[in-house]
């Protein structure tokens, strides 16, 4: 009686072992669906951003890799995918810069468009997770970035407009853009953009 007990003792715990695995795998394989499918509505919203900000319809890319020593010398992230080169037919026309920066409790993603002089073009928030604060992405409020340059420092409350309710991000979006521009400056000066 004692054996067969502790066997279903033994038995109901392997169940609920491999219950759980398979609870983790299910969770994994839906969260990595999410997240390709939320990659895929982000990319198309930079295609977007670059055909009407460049007027184009088709362009080609190449990504813009730094050297490891050099990514020391940056603040911004460099070589995860996120700077390119873009092309319309073969006449490179600028560059474009995708990356994460930090809200309240989560992050949320942007992009900034270059001309050939690094001059800012245009920045579009491409999604914001939080239910606060969204109004970062308005395109009155990112207008203020556009004709920026890499000579340009960019200050909160001094030469980019707060927002009541989104202090967080606005200050997260004004310092990533601000190292953002200071990193640029190093990588032109390191002749990655020749």
């Amino acid at each position: 009686m004692i054996m067969s007990f502790t066997s279903f003792l033994i038995n109901k715990k392997t169940y609920f072992c491999k219950m759980k695995f398979l609870q983790y795998l299910i969770f994994f394989i839906i969260f990595s669906n999410l997240n390709s499918f939320s990659n895929n509505r982000i990319e198309k919203k930079v295609i977007k951003e670059i055909h009407s900000s460049f007027n184009i319809q088709k362009y080609n890319k190449t990504e813009i890799l730094l050297k490891s020593n050099d990514l020391l010398n940056v603040k911004s992230m460099f070589n995860r995918g996120n700077f390119f080169k873009i092309f319309n037919k073969e006449n490179h026309i600028g560059y474009y810069y995708k990356s994460i920066a930090k809200s309240k409790t989560d992050y949320f993603d942007y992009l900034i468009l270059f001309d050939l002089d690094l001059n800012i073009l245009n920045s579009k928030v491409l999604a914001y997770r939080e239910d606060y604060g969204g109004e970062i992405a308005s395109k009155r409020w990112l207008r203020q970035f556009v004709g920026k340059t890499i000579n340009d420092r960019l200050k909160y409350r001094e030469n980019v407009m707060a927002i009541s309710g989104a202090t967080i991000s606005v200050k997260s979006m004004t310092i990533a853009i601000d190292n953002l521009m200071t990193s640029l400056k190093f990588v032109k000066s390191k002749k990655y953009l020749d």
